[in-house]
């Protein structure tokens, strides 16, 4: 069993989706969770799920594409709940989709900050305050970055977020390289099509992409928000402690078909 007794995790976007999954498998493995978001009350939920289950998670709202609120968000994370050693960042928010003579600047600028920049942001802070809390432990921490099988080989009408995540891809391998010798490992893991909430609504108008979807994998379904909160928690701990700069595709096999 995978445990991150006496560690502390922090999720953004753990509001909904795979980011609640990511929150509440942490705190399964032991872990104390700060689960950070911009929307409170979504937010608070997956707290409340935490403490039903017998788990201990703080709910921090915040904006990551804003420099001081992700400073604000690390430091009310190690101040509450006494350091940080696991950081998972899974939120993103694509800002449109079509041909991409038709994209507007606007569109493609605000979907790069809304999935590479934040990411970078989110990194850039937590890493200080493992450097700062973590001094004298084997593994100063673990950091986990959401990416998207639309990275590995682009994807047509979604070209800037495919774009943003193939940056993450890179920002991940780069900052492993720099990080992996001061204690630090950083390692993404890239989602296949999951059954979230906001897949689910999709479906629900258009019932015919659900076949399509489970076509799509090598193990014809479409993957659970768990499966990719598994792979993030084992990144998260020792049982993975000689990886790092690794892209882990969750996919089902969509990546190899």
């Amino acid at each position: 069993m995978i445990s991150l007794t006496d560690k502390v995790a922090l999720v953004t976007g753990g509001g909904m989706g795979i980011g609640r999954a990511i929150c509440q498998a942490y705190a399964e493995a032991g872990a104390r969770v700060a689960v950070a978001d911009f929307n409170a009350q979504s937010g608070q939920q997956t707290v409340q799920l935490i403490k039903d289950a017998g788990g201990d998670a703080i709910f921090i709202e915040a904006d990551v594409s804003d420099e001081s609120a992700v400073q604000t968000m690390v430091q009310s994370t190690v101040e509450q709940l006494g350091g940080l050693h696991a950081a998972c960042n899974s939120a993103a928010v694509s800002r449109g989709s079509g041909p991409i003579h038709e994209y507007t600047r606007e569109v493609f600028d605000s979907t790069l900050e809304m999935c590479l920049t934040n990411t970078w942001l989110c990194m850039k802070y937590e890493i200080a305050a493992m450097l700062e809390h973590n001094q004298g432990a084997e593994t100063l921490g673990s950091i986990v970055n959401i990416s998207s099988n639309a990275s590995l080989k682009g994807q047509a009408y979604n070209t800037a977020y495919a774009s943003a995540k193939a940056g993450v891809n890179v920002l991940t391998q780069s900052s492993a390289s720099e990080y992996g010798g001061k204690g630090i490992r950083i390692n993404a893991v890239s989602p296949g099509v999951i059954r979230t909430p906001g897949i689910e609504n999709y479906l629900k108008e258009q019932p015919h992409q659900a076949e399509i979807f489970d076509r799509a994998s090598v193990m014809k379904r479409m993957g659970k928000p768990e499966e990719i909160a598994n792979a993030v928690v084992f990144l998260s701990s020792d049982r993975a402690s000689f990886i790092t700069g690794q892209i882990l595709s969750v996919d089902g096999g969509m990546s190899v078909k």
